[in-house]
């Protein structure tokens, strides 16, 4: 087990940010931690990294404790927090080699190169740190967690800042070190966690409301999804009160969503109501619900 985090409490004078939360990473998964701002995510990263001490509880990373042996515990991770502190001062090359020597790691100059050509900093590596995008800084602080080639990632919005080109390259990172690594992520970016997790947590005002495959998590929800598109715009009055529809929701651009637990029979409904009242349809399809939809059904309901 190379992340178990078991009953964990943080508190803040009355609040509780993050509350009595457990949950494992088992090593080559790569595992999505989501959750709304002030959620707890930052919070409960912060805790498996050694940065903030919990309330209650334990966390271990690779079975070291990281309360009681911090120092074992933080020799196998690599993290990139949220704010991404740098030295914005010293050189890309300098400030690697720095973290190398902070690590006790032989053969400074080769690890540093090999991060710097992994991460895609190879272009903008004679530059001062303070020289460079917020893209590239975040690239940085990627290579600074990587440099030691560690057992455990935790990475708190690693495509922070990152144009689409770049989101893809990063992405591509961390899928190949998800390979032998145990790495746990947040992100705001519900379409980056699809392209990489199999797995996902949801917490929400400090408590855990999902943890599983995504697949599962689809599956779990008993609605599906159904989307039309008009030709023209439609009386509201029509579609609002269609039997099999669980809920239904509209834009300007007469697109229609509807959730129902059978997508089959509200198709038939749709047509048929179409043939009555002469409604032209552009298109009609069902689709599983999105991580989006996911997200925002588990952390509306547990409000």
């Amino acid at each position: 087990m190379s992340i178990e985090v078991k009953n964990l409490l943080k508190v803040y004078g009355d609040q509780k940010a993050v509350n009595n939360i457990s949950f494992k990473v088992n090593k080559g998964e790569i595992v999505g931690f989501l959750g709304p701002n002030g959620a707890g995510k930052s919070t409960t990263m912060k805790i498996i990294t050694g940065y903030l001490e919990q309330t209650g509880g334990s966390a271990y990373v690779c079975g070291q404790n990281i309360s009681e042996n911090p120092l074992e515990a933080k020799k196998k991770i690599g993290y990139l927090a949220e704010l991404n502190a740098l030295y914005y001062e010293m050189y890309v090359r300098e400030y690697l080699r720095f973290i190398t020597e902070l690590h006790g790691i032989r053969n400074k100059k080769t690890k540093v190169e090999e991060v710097i050509a992994l991460t895609g900093l190879t272009v903008e590596s004679k530059k001062k740190i303070g020289q460079l995008s917020k893209g590239y800084k975040q690239r940085v602080g990627l290579a600074a967690a990587l440099i030691h080639d560690p057992e455990v990632l935790i990475l708190d919005e690693p495509t922070s800042g990152l144009d689409p080109n770049q989101i893809i390259e990063i992405r591509d990172v961390i899928k190949n070190q998800g390979l032998n690594k145990t790495v746990l992520f947040s992100s705001h970016i519900l379409q980056e966690v699809e392209a990489i997790c199999d797995r996902v947590i949801i917490i929400n005002k400090g408590e855990i409301v999902a943890d599983d495959k995504l697949s599962n998590l689809r599956n779990r929800s008993s609605s599906n999804v159904v989307k039309v598109n008009f030709k023209e715009p439609v009386d509201n009055n029509l579609l609002q009160n269609l039997s099999e529809a669980t809920s239904a929701r509209s834009d300007e651009a007469n697109n229609w969503l509807f959730e129902t637990d059978n997508p089959e029979q509200l198709r038939k409904q749709i047509l048929e109501l179409s043939l009555q009242h002469n409604l032209n349809i552009v298109s009609l399809q069902s689709e599983s619900k999105s991580l989006e939809d996911v997200f925002r059904s588990l952390t509306q309901k547990a409000e």
